[in-house]
């Protein structure tokens, strides 16, 4: 029997590319040509492709919830035919659960992240709904150990680890460290600018070299940005870290490749993509705890802690090591045929 999977999902790689958006596009990308798996992907109309197999509904103006709200009943509708309803995080806790409630199919949940994950002082709506998502779904998947351990221990719920694939990036050749005019090592940090990624321990490391001895650069935006800056004033550090706004994907291989390092200063980092980015063009990464860890060899990631100490020490350790060890990379088809005998695994129950 072939399984019929009714997705819910928010962005669509390449106009929103957030982690959870790049993992339904590439699994949609896979799923769609395939004969043992018939899918089907719901999005906000304002970020679905014009493509078979997706469908849009508009959702208009408010906050991700009132929006995702609004196409809840168009959802349950479309899971008539539907054997696996298959949402992500807690916004799809409304569609999903009202699937299940109007038709007879199995709810599966992937977690990405939880919100305590993204946010210093988690809401509570969003705290509550994780909750009833671990208690009402079928079955829940996790991307990595990590996120399965935070499950169970924040809302005691069982989840199935299935990894991510390993995003790659395409480079040109483009000497992004000459054009800043950078003369001693290049570190490049991208991703939003907020507490959960740990910027301003990053910054506060620079405060621990020698001016030339290495150069940040920033890249990406975010409600700390002014902050940032003005702590690098304060801390007279100025000279070494350059600010270069938002990256556009097109450009990012090469930041990467001509970086010296990668750092990942994450609070919380349930996988990383921004690691196996870097680490795809030979990019060394510095990092804090992150689910890609888990997959890849040692010596690929120099792990530090959520300090400036730690992140200077990880730096200079990294600085001087030999060259990245060989890994396997995982690919989105290995994570497409691992989601398809879940699948499988579920309608045999």
């Amino acid at each position: 029997m072939v399984p019929k999977v009714l997705m819910l999902g928010w962005g669509f790689p390449p106009n929103v590319s957030g982690g959870l958006d790049t993992a339904v596009g590439e699994l949609f990308e896979q799923f769609e040509p395939r004969d043992d798996i018939e899918i089907e992907l719901v999005l906000p109309a304002e970020y679905a492709p014009d493509r078979d197999g997706i469908y849009g509904v508009p959702t208009g103006e408010g906050d991700v919830a009132d929006r995702i709200n609004r196409l809840a009943g168009e959802f349950a509708d479309r899971a008539a035919d539907a054997d696996i309803v298959h949402t992500h995080d807690w916004f799809g806790y409304g569609p999903g659960s009202r699937a299940c409630r109007s038709h007879d199919c199995t709810w599966v949940t992937t977690f990405h992240s939880l919100t305590s994950d993204r946010n210093r002082n988690p809401p509570d709506r969003e705290r509550q709904t994780e909750q009833r998502i671990v208690e009402g779904a079928d079955h829940l998947i996790a991307v990595s150990e990590l996120v399965r351990q935070s499950v169970r221990e924040q809302y005691n719920g069982d989840s199935r680890v299935i990894y991510n694939g390993f995003s790659a990036v395409e480079t040109t050749g483009r000497d992004v460290k000459a054009e800043l005019d950078i003369d001693g090592a290049m570190l490049f940090f991208v991703g939003r600018h907020t507490h959960q990624k740990g910027i301003e321990h990053l910054v506060y490391a620079m405060d621990r070299f020698e001016p030339g001895e290495v150069t940040l650069v920033v890249g990406g935006t975010g409600h700390l940005t002014d902050r940032l800056r003005r702590f690098v004033d304060i801390l007279g550090v100025e000279e070494m870290v350059k600010f270069v706004g938002y990256v556009p994907e097109s450009e990012l291989g090469d930041y990467y490749e001509s970086a010296d390092l990668f750092v990942s200063p994450s609070l919380s980092e349930p996988f990383g993509i921004t690691i196996v980015e870097s680490l795809s063009v030979g990019t060394r990464v510095v990092a804090c705890e992150s689910g890609a860890a888990e997959v890849l060899p040692e010596g690929c990631i120099v792990e530090v802690e959520p300090d400036s100490k730690s992140i200077a020490n990880g730096i200079r350790q990294a600085l001087d090591a030999g060259p990245l060890p060989d890994y396997e990379e995982r690919t989105w088809d290995t994570v497409a045929d691992e989601h398809v005998a879940f699948y499988h695994e579920l309608l045999a129950e």
